[in-house]
């Protein structure tokens, strides 16, 4: 059994993820905890999930290895102004393309509303948990064996397959999210995650990316609930575009070792 498990390691994790936000979500909606709970339990319980199967497999140096990207910080710091504006400048695209045909000014469209201390902390907690998760150990562990594009796109399900529970339940998400634009924007994300560690190995750099993208949709008025359900989905086509771009230029399966143990 062991054997199995370490073979099929990443598969088995990929399996539970979604399954455990299941159960987090079946429990705030039975009011077994309360949404301040479930806001970070279910984060806390999807990394408490990775804990235990790397420890099983890996052990402590396993554990290490999942936070290791996370201290490469002497990157060029291009990339840090790219993982800062990359999102923003996306979402001032969007809101060009609704100010054209929509015929609405744009320097109305264009103004900044950030969320208070506590909510954008909540933000920065929840892009560190997905950048351990998601990229510093799913993303690199299927690069492996799998184109990284691919792998960053398997990823992308499954990481859209884990959101969906709480989607459903329209509770600690942006509201009204339309679940094939969260997909749109899922798969975005996640390629996006594997140009910037592909070309950085860091760990921060993705971490500050998730978070500025998670932080320009609810600063712009391009959340479902500021700027309409169209407007969401146009940014989400958009974002997965661009990603594509970056992957055929930018190529990251040039700076992912794909043999075992090498990353």
């Amino acid at each position: 059994m062991r054997d199995f498990i370490k073979k099929y390691e990443i598969w088995l994790f990929l399996t539970l993820a979604p399954l455990v936000n299941v159960v987090v979500s079946y429990a705030y909606s039975k009011g077994i905890i309360s949404i301040d709970v479930y806001r970070l339990g279910r984060f806390y319980a999807l990394m408490l999930l990775l804990v235990c199967v790397v420890m099983f497999t890996k052990g402590t140096e396993g554990i290490k290895d999942l936070f290791r990207p996370m201290s490469a910080w002497k990157v060029h710091p291009k990339w840090y102004l790219f993982s800062l504006l990359f999102p923003f400048v996306i979402c001032a695209i969007t809101l060009l393309i609704k100010s054209v045909y929509q015929g609405i000014e744009y320097a109305s469209l264009l103004k900044f509303n950030f969320p208070p201390l506590g909510s954008s902390l909540f933000i920065l907690n929840m892009a560190f948990m997905g950048e351990v998760v998601w990229v510093s150990y799913a993303i690199r562990e299927l690069s492996k064996t799998i184109k990284p594009f691919y792998a960053s796109q398997i990823i992308g399900l499954f990481w859209t397959g884990w959101w969906l529970p709480s989607v459903i339940l329209n509770a600690g998400v942006i509201p009204n999210l339309p679940i094939w634009s969260l997909a749109f924007n899922m798969l975005g994300a996640s390629g996006m995650c594997a140009v910037v560690y592909g070309k950085t190995k860091s760990g921060i750099c993705v971490c500050i990316l998730q978070f500025m993208l998670n932080l320009s949709l609810v600063t712009l008025p391009v959340s479902p609930s500021l700027g309409g359900i169209l407007t969401y989905s146009v940014f989400g086509v958009i974002y997965f575009v661009v990603m594509l771009g970056f992957m055929y230029l930018m190529n990251p399966a040039k700076n992912f070792k794909t043999v075992k143990g090498t990353l």
